[in-house]
């Protein structure tokens, strides 16, 4: 499952989705929330959302006639399989790390610290 590549109405969803932390979600009541503020038909959603289930990002179970969607990964996990796809992808992997570092500030320098911390002394 390539993490990149999610489309605007996908990337959308997913973040309705992720939202609702983990609560399943039917096309409908996204429909209606989405149609509230913006143009969009029904079936636009659902294929959306199917489509995501067949790539690997949502799950499903039936209920009655509908579905019930909720995402396979937190926002977290996503966001850490970008941050991997980049490392990988990028070219030469400390040169991606150290202009990353260069970036980031003394607070998530700090939590990053405690995170490999956290990481070293859990092995």
């Amino acid at each position: 499952m390539r993490t990149r590549g999610f489309g605007e109405l996908e990337a959308v969803v997913m973040d309705r989705l992720w939202d609702r932390n983990g609560h399943p979600t039917t096309v409908r009541e996204l429909f209606d929330e989405l149609s509230g503020e913006r143009e969009i038909a029904y079936t636009t959603v659902m294929s959306t959302m199917d489509n995501l289930h067949r790539k690997g990002w949502l799950k499903r179970r039936r209920e009655g006639k509908a579905f019930r969607y909720w995402p396979t990964l937190t926002r977290e996990q996503h966001s850490a399989r970008l941050m991997r796809e980049a490392l990988d992808d990028g070219g030469r992997s400390e040169l991606v790390l150290a202009h990353f570092l260069e970036q980031i500030g003394p607070e998530e320098s700090d939590r990053l610290r405690a995170a490999l911390r956290k990481l070293t002394e859990g092995s």
